[in-house]
């Protein structure tokens, strides 16, 4: 088996065990386990447990941008508020439909802040969140011929407060109603900055 092929399941397995029993859950050898494969295939495919979780959080941050890009490029989205709404909308799906993941990304966050040899993975963690959301409002004003009246550096902050927000909202009460309501301002939080080109 190549390199590659160990890689991919080990990855596949460790987001499996990271999605269904937490962060807390997952060792290097409850990996192998779910993957049916030794430990020292671990070790041949990945130098360190680290490098390992930086692939999920950069797998889990292009979904995300993969998604919010699809509500984004929805044909049926005519002006800003509808894209924008969209783009939130799919994000909230993505959310419902593995719960899990988002759950283990929240820890992984807290986990590496309250390690000092991790504490860079949290941070490049939210660099990679707020770059995707700085390239989804791009999209907006270039797709639209609009502006953005700050930064589009402190709105992408903005964006992942709020997606952060509504995740822990959404996961605590999976009340769908309450999540659409908040879609709702954060889009109108986001258009107060927009102005025509």
């Amino acid at each position: 088996m190549s390199v590659t092929e160990r890689r991919e399941l080990l990855f596949a397995a460790a987001v499996r065990v990271l999605e269904r029993d937490g962060l807390a859950a997952l060792s290097t050898r409850a990996i192998v386990a779910e993957a049916e494969m030794s430990l020292a295939s671990f070790h041949y495919a990945y130098e360190t447990h680290e490098q390992l979780l930086v692939e999920i959080i950069a797998a889990t941050i292009d979904g995300e941008l993969s998604a919010g890009l699809a509500g984004l490029g929805d044909a049926a989205a005519r002006t800003p508020r509808e894209a924008i709404h969209g783009a939130l909308t799919s994000y909230l799906e993505l959310v419902r439909a593995d719960p899990g993941r988002e759950q283990g990304m929240f820890e992984l966050t807290q986990h590496a802040l309250r390690r000092p040899t991790m504490t860079a993975l949290a941070a490049d963690q939210y660099a990679k969140y707020h770059a995707a959301a700085a390239e989804l409002l791009d999209h907006v004003a270039k797709r639209f011929e609009v502006t953005w009246s700050v930064p589009t550096a402190d709105l992408a902050r903005l964006v992942i407060a709020m997606t952060d927000g509504l995740t822990l909202a959404w996961l605590t009460s999976r009340d769908d109603e309450a999540a659409a309501r908040l879609i709702t301002l954060t889009t109108d939080a986001l258009l107060a900055h927009l102005e025509d080109s």
